[in-house]
C-alpha cells in the first residue's frame, strides 16, 4: 500500500530580527503515514508541533524538504492549487474553535462548503452537517450561536466543520488544550471514533499524553526531529 502522507527531510527555519542568525524549528523531519491511520505528535510548547502541522496542511511552506500527499508533491503547486487542496482534502481543528459568533452552529459548519467547487458536495452538505452534528451530540443545538454553547460543545462543532467537506486528512492542533478534563476526554474519544467512522487519516499535535496515547502511532518532537 502506498503511503498516504510522506515527509522527506522537512526543515523549517525563521530569520531572526535585526539580520541575526536563522532560528531552526524543524530539522530533517522524515515521516510516513498510511490511509486511515491516526498519529499523535507530542512535545512541549514551542517544540514546533504547530509549525509541522501547518506545513503538512499547506498553511506554511518548509525551508527545505518534500511533502507528498497521496503521491502529489505539494511544493509543485501554486497558491490557488494549494487553496483547493486545503478546502477539499484537508480538514482543520485548532485549539480555539474559531466559530463565527453571529452564525448558528449549522451555519458555522457549512462555511467551508461556500467555496467548494464540487456542486454535488455542496448540495449534500446540509444533510451531512445535520447528521454529523447529531452524531456528536449537537442535534438540539443546530440553531444556537457559539455564545450559547459550552466550551466542549463549541469544539465539537469545530470538529464537524473540519469534516464537512469529506477531507482525506484531518489535522488537529491542541484540540483539547482549552477544555476541562471531562470535555477533553469526551473530545478525544470522539476523534478516535470519527477517525474510524469517516475513514479519515488523523494527525493530532498535543502536549496531552492521555490524548496522544489513544492514537495508533505516537511521535515525540524533540530538537526539531521526530522520535
Amino acid at each position: 500500500m502506498a503511503s498516504f502522507l510522506v515527509l522527506r527531510g522537512v526543515a523549517k527555519s525563521y530569520q531572526s530580527v535585526l539580520d541575526g542568525p536563522a532560528v531552526s524549528v524543524l530539522d530533517g523531519i522524515d515521516f510516513e503515514i498510511q490511509p486511515g491511520e491516526s498519529a499523535a505528535i507530542i512535545g512541549p510548547s514551542g517544540s514546533g508541533k504547530s509549525t509541522l502541522l501547518n506545513i503538512i496542511g499547506t498553511l506554511d511552506r518548509p525551508t527545505r524538504g518534500q511533502v507528498l500527499l497521496e503521491g502529489q508533491d505539494l511544493a509543485q503547486l501554486d497558491e490557488s492549487q494549494l487553496a483547493t487542496v486545503r478546502n477539499r482534502r484537508i480538514g482543520f481543528i485548532f485549539q480555539s474553535h474559531h466559530l463565527l459568533p453571529q452564525c448558528t452552529v449549522l451555519e458555522n459548519v457549512l462555511v467551508p462548503t461556500l467555496v467548494c467547487e464540487d456542486k454535488q458536495l455542496r448540495q449534500s452538505a446540509p444533510e451531512r452537517a445535520r447528521r454529523l452534528l447529531e452524531r456528536v451530540g449537537l442535534g438540539p443545538r443546530l440553531h444556537h450561536r457559539p455564545g450559547q454553547l459550552s466550551g466542549g460543545e463549541r469544539q465539537r462543532a469545530a470538529v464537524v466543520r473540519g469534516l464537512i467537506n469529506q477531507p482525506r486528512l484531518l489535522l488537529a492542533d491542541e484540540p483539547t488544550g482549552a477544555l476541562d478534563r471531562a470535555a477533553a476526554e469526551e473530545l478525544a474519544r470522539l476523534l478516535v471514533e470519527l477517525n474510524r467512522e469517516e475513514h479519515v487519516t488523523l494527525m493530532v499535535a498535543t502536549h496531552a499524553l492521555d490524548l496522544a496515547e489513544q492514537m495508533s502511532r505516537l511521535f515525540r518532537l524533540r530538537d526539531g526531529r521526530l522520535a
